[in-house]
């Protein structure tokens, strides 16, 4: 039973098929634990990941999952697709479709992508006002001059969804490379805004979102878990 955030009461009754007035017995009894802990408050709330017992079996214990991927170019950030391999597809893990993208990256782009089965943590992490920045490497066709950076800076009025980006931050690093830095992910953004100077991306690729950077001892195509310190570190961003 996947739950997001229930009563306590609600959970054990719809688990257990027993109606309120049993469920309020068990937590007299002492005979339900919630995370370790005897709980009986009836209203007590609990969600996807608490890990709730009675009389010591296991009810729901659900494992929250945060997972880095260096993807390569040429796979789509999706859960299916008819054409394409999938950074899904990547994965080693045996829930892995159980797992949804958390900011997704265009099949020609490369770099670090996260998934997770968390939604309260992925929606709080991609909603705008967040303002969760996302770091960037960008190869142009063409070279680049300095009015580039005031460009990004003010943000690009785009016409087709009528909307102005919010201020980005652009970093020369070569004469045909840059740093970009967003704190949004339009479609096709940074390809669009610099399409306003009439150069093409030759490549892009992500390296970081927030203060978590990808791990460059991930081969492309590979991945692993985030530790404990690296989901606090990008919760804190948040």
């Amino acid at each position: 039973m996947a739950i997001s955030r229930t009563r306590l009461d609600r959970f054990i009754s719809e688990h257990c098929q027993v109606n309120r007035k049993a469920v309020r017995l068990y937590l007299a009894q002492q005979r339900i634990t919630v995370d370790g802990i005897i709980i009986k408050d009836v209203a007590h709330i609990v969600d996807k990941f608490s890990l709730i017992c009675m009389d010591d079996k296991v009810l729901q214990a659900n494992e929250a999952r945060y997972i880095m991927l260096h993807k390569p170019i040429g796979v789509v950030s999706a859960t299916k697709d008819e054409q394409h391999k999938t950074v899904i597809d990547l994965l080693p893990y045996s829930d892995k479709r159980e797992l949804h993208i958390v900011g997704r990256l265009d099949l020609n782009t490369s770099g670090l992508v996260l998934l997770t089965n968390d939604s309260r943590w992925s929606e709080t992490l991609t909603q705008p006002e967040s303002k969760v920045e996302k770091v960037y490497q960008v190869t142009l066709k063409n070279p680049l001059t300095s009015d580039y950076i005031q460009a990004f800076e003010q943000g690009m009025y785009f016409e087709y969804e009528g909307i102005t980006t919010l201020p980005a931050k652009l970093r020369i690093l070569t004469s045909h490379s840059a740093e970009v830095v967003l704190l949004e992910g339009r479609y096709h953004q940074i390809k669009r805004m610099f399409g306003r100077f009439r150069n093409p991306v030759v490549a892009l690729h992500r390296s970081a979102i927030g203060q978590l950077s990808l791990d460059y001892s991930l081969k492309v195509g590979e991945s692993r878990l985030l530790t404990s310190q690296e989901v606090a570190m990008i919760n804190n961003n948040s």
